[in-house]
């Protein structure tokens, strides 16, 4: 069986974008998320990204927030549905057009009509954009609207990556008693139909997907527990490195698991 596309990594693979964080900085980076009950974690993932040499991060929340939040450069507001999440509106697309990268960081609020605002938000935009945390639960029923866009992330659980594969009718399903075998082969063939970079974790390890290439990570080898690469400031990483290194997607990802700044 020939697996050349496999990699096993105990860690950091691209050293030179670690040893090579800019001093001045550079970029635009957009945060997304919350709703009028939740909004604390957009504003957490902020607050890290503002400590990173980026030279603009900005934050829009809908504005069922505008009398919650008291006036502060980067951060705007974008119209609401009557339940406080967001809506389809000019503003949230151009906020995702005017930045070099877009961080959707989830606690949208399950409703139809966000999800249809984001899934259209993520369709029409040219720029980089990553889905962390619920983001993927609130968009995967338009998943085959979307997937298809070229600088797309998606950092997902492997539930929310069998309910991906399941709503775009992927002929292969993932198990999550599965080896880790058959979830690397299933992975680099997904990612040879679709130009997205997955990060999920499974059986112990972190895994990496892209362009039909795929590393995986003993998780023992990292400082993150299997929670914490969902919850911590891992996306937050992934995003800024992105964000620094546009054209190597695949190699930021795997990197920021080794960013300990």
């Amino acid at each position: 069986m020939n697996l050349d596309y496999w990699l096993k990594s105990d860690h950091a693979l691209f050293t030179d974008l670690l040893w090579h964080i800019p001093e001045q900085k550079t970029g635009t980076l957009q945060v997304i998320g919350g709703n009028v009950n939740n909004f604390a974690n957009a504003v957490k993932q902020t607050e890290f990204l503002s400590s990173l040499p980026i030279r603009e991060v900005r934050l829009l929340l809908p504005d069922s927030l505008r009398s919650k939040i008291p006036p502060v450069v980067g951060v705007n507001f974008a119209p609401s549905t009557d339940s406080g999440s967001f809506a389809t509106s000019a503003e949230l697309k151009a906020a995702i057009d005017s930045a070099d990268l877009t961080l959707l960081t989830g606690d949208f609020s399950k409703n139809s009509i966000t999800a249809i605002a984001i899934a259209s938000a993520i369709q029409s935009s040219v720029k980089p954009v990553i889905l962390a945390r619920d983001t993927i639960d609130l968009v995967a029923n338009s998943a085959e609207d979307f997937m298809e866009k070229e600088n797309l992330t998606i950092i997902l659980t492997m539930v929310q990556l069998q309910k991906l594969l399941r709503n775009l009718l992927y002929p292969k399903m993932i198990l999550l008693s599965s080896p880790l075998l058959p979830v690397v082969e299933i992975l680099h063939k997904f990612t040879l139909s679709y130009p997205a970079t997955i990060f999920t974790f499974h059986q112990g390890h972190i895994i990496i997907a892209e362009s039909g290439k795929v590393v995986t990570i003993d998780i023992n080898n990292t400082n993150y527990s299997p929670i914490g690469l969902f919850v911590d400031n891992l996306a937050s990483k992934i995003a800024a490195l992105q964000l620094f290194n546009p054209s190597q997607k695949f190699e930021a990802t795997q990197s920021a698991l080794f960013w300990y700044n």
